[in-house]
């Protein structure tokens, strides 16, 4: 049956993460459109590493937003602006990326901004341990010099219609109702992925392409 061999999937995964060896922790990138089902995997992940005795910490681009200001500076319905200016990739790098690398010092910040309030924050640094498998789940996380940072990515490519009626439904009311959600996925979103599809090409730069969103679903 199929669900065995998805099982599977995930499996392979956790045993090609935990078969790593780093002297420093771990950083996993989990990478894929817009509502592709990355944070689905991420969390996933963080749960089979920790339940295997390894320290597993879950980190989310959620945190790492530059504030709306800055986003829609482009326009609100911009692709380029949500490809360009959406996360600040050199704040995860430096509260993140750069200290758990090599030399580092080990400590980072999950997050620089609440989402919500549209508000920096400060968080107190928190320690990580050496034998850490860090994970990090967002969208664009292929684009230079971002690889230069990661031990190991995957790539969730999961269909762009399966994702787009998954992301439709799941922001409907943020984003004003389904037909509005469809048209920012269609104008910003999805549009943005694609820019970043043709110049980055992320499934031939991920260490794991995974099969898409079933075989997500089938890990939870």
């Amino acid at each position: 049956m199929a669900y065995p061999r998805r099982m599977s999937v995930g499996d392979d995964m956790v045993r090609d993460v935990l078969a790593r060896n780093s002297a420093h922790p771990l950083r996993v990138a989990i990478d894929g459109v817009t509502a592709s089902g990355k944070s689905t995997c991420a969390r996933w992940l963080v749960n089979a590493i920790a339940a295997k005795g390894r320290p597993a910490v879950h980190v989310t681009m959620d945190g790492f937003h530059h504030r709306r200001a800055h986003r829609y500076r482009q326009g609100r319905a911009s692709a380029l602006g949500y490809y360009r200016d959406a996360y600040d990739f050199d704040a995860l790098r430096e509260h993140v990326l750069i200290p758990l690398g090599p030399n580092g010092s080990g400590a980072i910040r999950r997050r620089v901004i609440d989402l919500a309030s549209d508000e920096p924050v400060d968080d107190p640094l928190e320690a990580v341990p050496a034998d850490a498998v860090v994970v990090v789940d967002g969208t664009f996380l292929h684009r230079p010099p971002l690889p230069d940072y990661w031990d190991y990515t995957v790539f969730v490519d999961t269909p762009m219609d399966v994702a787009r009626a998954r992301g439709t439904a799941r922001d409907a009311d943020a984003l004003g109702g389904e037909v509005a959600a469809g048209m920012a996925f269609d104008q910003r979103y999805h549009a943005a992925c694609r820019i970043y599809l043709d110049e980055v090409d992320p499934r031939e730069r991920a260490t794991r392409v995974l099969p898409g969103i079933d075989s997500l679903l089938s890990m939870e």
